[in-house]
């Protein structure tokens, strides 16, 4: 896999990018960016397409960031941005946010991904937990404190936890998945809507352990352990592989962006959300995700030209 620009480095520490150009061709040369936001875990795709795009289309701008799947979807429905990326399905109470102002969208599934659970490199006593263990360990009022109480032959020393935000799309799904209900977790954690200030935070810690999206594993695993999850088949790794044919359990998943259709009267967003569908595989592989399967390609094509023959209609 390709390693991320050091455009897309400096990016992803500030939590945000703008990508522009002051060319005079493609793209439909609106002087109103495309503006985008949600899950950091998307971003990494959104943020390569863009910048493909704009490489071609240099009158085009685009305004990317990361508040998370809940923020950005919050910023969705108040038609503050375009496109919302999200790493969870919208919630009911979101998408009746924007029905209420008069927001209609289209959900495209642009890649899957495994959640990783990670430690320090010097962890050498444990290489896999059980999703029992990660229950007990992250559900709310939780008494584990120290490895030991996750396995008798491991240290007693305190586990430093790090673990996305609130607004995240990773903390919902990963308390779902594990804990049993979503937003249900031990507040007791450093927590950070950026996978990065995760990433340095296990990486510094020899007794720290995380959870945050796959590719930011693979981006960081010279400084990372990766551990197995064993889901009630045994231990396994998130791994192309295993995320694609969905036996890392219950830790793979989806990822989606939302698209307003009122902004698709834009013939520039029109043409970069087609630009977006037809190179998401090729770009989900590149930064470390698992494209999504050719039946949910060929859907999205589906919705995507219903939703600009609807907007066609309109006019």
């Amino acid at each position: 896999m390709d390693k991320t620009t050091n455009i897309w480095l400096a990016a992803a520490i500030a939590g945000v990018t703008m990508i522009a150009a002051a060319g005079c061709h493609g793209g439909g040369g609106s002087t109103e960016p495309i503006r985008i936001d949600g899950s950091s875990t998307v971003y990494p795709i959104t943020e390569r397409v863009a910048e493909s795009y704009t490489s071609v289309h240099e009158s085009t701008r685009i305004t990317a960031a990361f508040s998370g799947t809940g923020g950005g979807l919050k910023k969705f429905a108040a038609g503050e941005i375009d496109i919302a990326d999200a790493s969870r399905p919208i919630k009911e109470k979101e998408a009746e946010a924007c029905a209420a102002a008069g927001i209609s969208f289209t959900e495209l599934e642009v890649a899957y991904d495994g959640l990783a659970v990670v430690v320090n490199p010097a962890n050498s006593w444990c290489e896999c937990l059980t999703v029992e263990q990660l229950k007990r360990l992250w559900e709310p009022g939780s008494t584990v404190a120290t490895w030991k109480d996750l396995d008798p032959s491991w240290p007693n020393e305190k586990i430093e936890l790090y673990g996305p935000g609130t607004d995240s799309g990773t903390f919902d799904y990963f308390t779902e998945a594990i804990v049993g209900e979503a937003k249900k977790s031990r507040a007791d954690y450093t927590a950070s809507e950026d996978d990065n200030v995760l990433v340095t935070g296990v990486s510094a810690d020899r007794n720290a352990l995380g959870y945050f999206g796959f590719a930011y594993f693979v981006e960081n695993q010279d400084k990372l352990k990766l551990l197995g999850v064993d889901g009630g088949k045994g231990c396994l790794k998130p791994s192309l592989e295993t995320v694609r044919d969905k036996s890392y359990a219950p830790l793979s998943r989806p990822l989606f962006i939302y698209v307003n259709h009122r902004s698709m009267e834009r013939p520039e967003v029109r043409s970069f959300v087609e630009f977006y569908l037809d190179s998401a595989a090729e770009i989900a592989e590149q930064v470390g995700y698992i494209p999504a399967p050719e039946e949910a390609m060929s859907k999205n094509r589906q919705l995507f030209e219903q939703a600009t023959a609807k907007e066609g209609a309109a006019k």
